[in-house]
């Protein structure tokens, strides 16, 4: 073997000995930190000290586009302060304040493990013409960018031009979760692709992920590789570089030294000046992971896509049930969905040409084993939806109970869902399985997303962040497709790795949980109250004339 193969095959072993070291397990949970002081939380907010602020525009109430209307032809609006402005506010935005006695905290359009938010955002803007060409920081408090340094001179191309950059501090969810960290920062960023995909949707955008530029391009793209302007604060790794607009070329441009290495700006400010734990293992498994790029684009031809499945609220603004969505704390366990409900939101799982699986266009690799506690017409049970032809075939042979695969009359050709098994007792195994919490029994139904680990592994262990991601994006897709519907949705990180893969029936490797999320009605905690995002700001409510077509 040569060096090259020596090094994945290492890099390959860390990543297998940090999946497995990770899990949950009945007996004990991952390490993690034996105590947490609230009080000492990591500031939500990273901030560019000495870096000139450019407030955005609040606007996305004046954009129009309909749920249903985002899988259609949706008019490109135009690249300006103002659509920049809507596609940070629909994607990594505020959405509203609570406050419980003392406490405050910010919800965001991007949802997050544990709400600690590991992901940044910066955006690279070349030829807009009312914005300074240069690389930003995205503030989410202030919904302002912060200018990290101005672009070189020549840019070439004079049409308008936008890539935003995704990282992740570990350390945000490290401080609550320990070793598993990793798994919830690479979560997150499925989510955030997820937001930015739909964000982009409602401008008639398009967003794709440039698969071509390594981690250490985008270290030096987004300044994260300089440690003077670190100092004593918290690291980003490096995560993806999306390419976003109303005509995006093909293949996709790749910005290689445009950022100007002479005048960058700010200190990043630190987050938690007493860290009481370290898990060098995380530092471990990024590094095993990183993408040493070269990946050759998939064809980023738009296709028709899926269309929307009709829902009465398929003529809502896209953006209110965005801004809308919300994590359920607690689900009313009376609460039953329609089967109608049920397999509209099933059904937008399924992969294909459109919106959002062209955000990061690759074969299909997690799968869906779905828990249908309270679905009218429906027994519940375990239920399999494959997502590619080559993973039903995978599937059936891996899932012990396989051999009891149903057919399942109520559901139309086109939904490839079988019957898997009806275990007793299932909503309470599902709330065992699922760390004790009592969101997997009430739910109406529950999920587990099921990876191709070793196909992942077949190329790069870099595999192993995309299939994290990958269940993201289906997350992203659930919580939107349920807010859609009138319910709401919760993802778990947390459940016992392997019981589960026994209560599946799973008898080797090749297949792993990585995911489970629930979906059912909300109950509210009134003890909370809720407070516009941006109270001393007046968002836009008018049509306005740069988010025309």
């Amino acid at each position: 073997m040569d060096r090259q193969g020596d090094e994945m095959s290492t890099s390959q072993d860390t990543v297998r000995a940090y999946h497995e070291r990770s899990k949950h397990q009945l007996r004990r949970y991952a390490a993690g930190p034996e105590t947490l002081d609230w009080d000492a939380q990591p500031d939500p907010f990273r901030r560019w000290a000495g870096s000139p602020l450019t407030t955005l525009p609040l606007v996305a109430a004046s954009i129009r586009t309909t749920w249903s209307g985002l899988h259609g032809d949706v008019a490109p609006r135009g690249i300006s302060r103002e659509t920049i402005g809507a596609l940070f506010e629909l994607s990594f935005g505020l959405t509203a304040w609570k406050q419980l006695g003392p406490d405050r905290w910010a919800l965001r359009a991007n949802p997050s493990s544990g709400n600690l938010h590991p992901t940044e955002a910066y955006l690279l803007a070349a030829q807009v013409s009312d914005l300074e060409d240069g690389l930003y920081h995205y503030a989410p408090k202030e919904h302002a960018l912060e200018l990290r340094t101005p672009l070189v001179a020549s840019i070439p191309n004079s049409a308008p031009q936008l890539w935003i950059g995704l990282s992740s501090i570990s350390w945000r969810e490290a401080w609550k979760y320990g070793e598993r960290a990793f798994r919830y920062c690479q979560l997150d960023t499925g989510h955030a692709l997820g937001a930015l995909r739909y964000a982009a949707a409602t401008l008639g955008w398009q967003a794709r992920v440039v698969t071509i530029i390594s981690h250490t391009e985008l270290a030096a793209l987004l300044g994260l590789d300089r440690k003077m302007d670190f100092g004593t604060a918290e690291a980003e790794e490096p995560e993806v570089l999306i390419q976003v607009g109303p005509h995006l070329p093909q293949p996709l441009v790749v910005p290689r030294g445009w950022t100007n290495t002479d005048r960058w700006q700010g200190r990043a400010n630190r987050l938690d000046a007493h860290p009481m734990y370290r898990w060098p293992v995380i530092d471990e498994v990024a590094v095993a992971t990183r993408d040493a790029g070269g990946a050759s684009e998939a064809d980023g031809t738009p296709g028709p896509g899926r269309s929307a499945p009709v829902t009465d609220k398929a003529d809502r603004p896209a953006a209110e049930l965005i801004l809308q969505r919300r994590s359920a704390q607690h689900f009313e366990p009376a609460a039953a969905m329609s089967l109608d409900a049920f397999l509209r939101i099933v059904e937008s799982l399924l992969p294909g040409p459109g919106l959002p699986w062209d955000t990061m266009p690759s074969a299909p690799l997690v799968h869906a084993v779905i828990y249908a506690h309270r679905v009218d017409g429906l027994a519940p049970g375990a239920y399999v939806l494959p997502r590619s032809a080559s993973g039903a075939d995978l599937l059936s042979g891996a899932l012990t109970a396989g051999r009891a695969w149903e057919a399942v009359s109520q559901v139309p050709p086109g939904i490839p869902l079988q019957r898997l098994a009806a275990p007793s007792r299932l909503a309470e195994t599902l709330r065992t399985l699922s760390c004790h919490q009592a969101i997997a029994r009430d739910a109406c139904f529950a999920v587990s997303l099921v990876a191709e680990v070793d196909t992942a592994f077949s190329g790069s262990p870099s595999g192993y962040r995309q299939l994290f991601r990958e269940c993201g994006l289906i997350g992203q897709v659930l919580y939107l497709s349920a807010e859609a519907e009138g319910y709401r949705g919760t993802g778990i990180g947390c459940y016992f790795d392997d019981a589960v893969h026994e209560f599946l029936g799973l008898a080797d490797q090749r297949l792993q949980v990585l995911y489970h999320f629930t979906v059912g009605m909300p109950l509210s905690d009134t003890r909370i109250s809720l407070e516009p995002p941006y109270a001393d700001r007046s968002p836009i409510t008018a049509p306005h004339d740069a988010l025309a077509p």
